[in-house]
């Protein structure tokens, strides 16, 4: 496998080695080894898995007391991916930086904790499955609007998406802001 920093230098694209035959392909999805080689040494406590239409996007989600460093991958489909760094203070702050998943090309994208992550789907079906470093705390989530214009995110989707509630009602990042520095809103 391979791990390529992109343009936020702790979020990596992981290429893992895909052997292919008259049967199909074989690859680790996961290897705890390899991956700490690479950069990647959290402890995952919990995979989840997401089957959407197209047209659906599902973010920008992250925690604040227990972030959640996530390691993305597409099973069936194809999605595009961001990243969106949140972390105050960082060289990177506000930046975010997007990767098209798919089950063809296998990629995989490692998005650490202190970013807020969301992904549009292009194909028709898409399954996600992605690996967290933090268990899911309802009191500790965010939603950041996908279209806070002071992110400026280039969602390559030529309609409006399909939301979830809480992702159509999600405050901009500056509304949030307050409680990524600890303090109240």
């Amino acid at each position: 496998m391979r791990a390529v920093p992109t343009e936020l230098p702790e979020v990596l694209v992981v290429e893992p080695t895909v052997h292919r035959d008259a049967r199909g392909f074989f690859l680790e999805s996961y290897n705890e080894r390899r991956y700490r080689e690479a950069g990647i040494a959290d402890r995952f406590v919990q995979d989840n898995h997401s089957r959407s239409g197209r047209g659906t996007l599902r973010g920008l989600h992250a925690q604040v007391r227990n972030p959640q460093g996530k390691l993305v991958r597409v099973i069936e489909g194809e999605i595009w991916d961001v990243a969106v760094d949140i972390r105050p203070g960082s060289p990177t702050y506000r930046r975010w930086v997007g990767v098209v998943l798919s089950a063809e090309n296998h990629r995989q994208i490692w998005v650490p904790p202190g970013f807020a992550h969301g992904f549009c789907v292009l194909s028709e079906i898409a399954q996600v499955e992605y690996k967290v470093t933090a268990f899911w705390e309802r009191d500790d989530e965010i939603a950041i609007a996908w279209d806070d214009p002071a992110l400026a995110i280039a969602w390559p989707m030529p309609e409006p998406p399909l939301l979830s509630d809480k992702d159509r009602m999600a405050p901009r990042l500056a509304e949030v802001e307050p409680q990524l520095l600890g303090t109240p809103a």
